[in-house]
């Protein structure tokens, strides 16, 4: 038995040894693409994360009557080193829609994420709010609208 395991430690041994003779200089097989990569995105990791900044985060449309459509714009600022990017605009309802910027906003511009609410059906007190998917630190951010709706007078 004792044979069997040094013959078999032997073999192991062998084989590792000669395993490595084969492998050349491993600096011959790193691809130079992605070195380029990986120090562009180091670079770009180094400035650290997108910060926003808006105009206002709350918009008070006042008093309207049920059936109006209200509209406003958020003026979004990129106040960060790196490009912010929006990825999805979330209303917590059908009858709020936000239009945002698909593009990446670069450090120092701004961009208008546009927000329209129907107030049909939508009657009384009302606040909505709009999450935005960003790049941020915090991953995302909340923008509100509200307001009161008088109702449509029953006929």
């Amino acid at each position: 038995m004792r044979k069997i395991t040094i013959l078999f430690a032997f073999i192991l041994a062998a084989s590792f040894f000669t395993s490595c003779k084969n492998g050349g200089d491993a600096t011959t097989k790193i691809n130079k693409e992605n070195i380029d990569d990986a120090t562009s995105r180091d670079l770009e990791i180094k400035k650290g994360t997108a910060s926003i900044s808006f105009d206002k985060s709350e918009y008070d449309f006042g008093t309207v009557n049920e059936g109006d459509i209200v509209e406003t714009v958020f003026k979004v600022t990129n106040s960060g080193k790196t490009d912010l990017i929006i990825t999805n605009a979330q209303a917590t309802c059908g009858c709020t829609i936000p239009v945002w910027p698909k593009a990446p906003i670069k450090p120092g511009e701004t961009g208008d994420i546009e927000v329209k609410f129907n107030t049909n059906g939508k009657p009384n007190r009302q606040q909505k709010s709009v999450t935005l998917t960003t790049n941020t630190e915090s991953g995302r951010e909340i923008l509100t609208i509200k307001g009161m709706v008088t109702p449509k007078a029953i006929q």
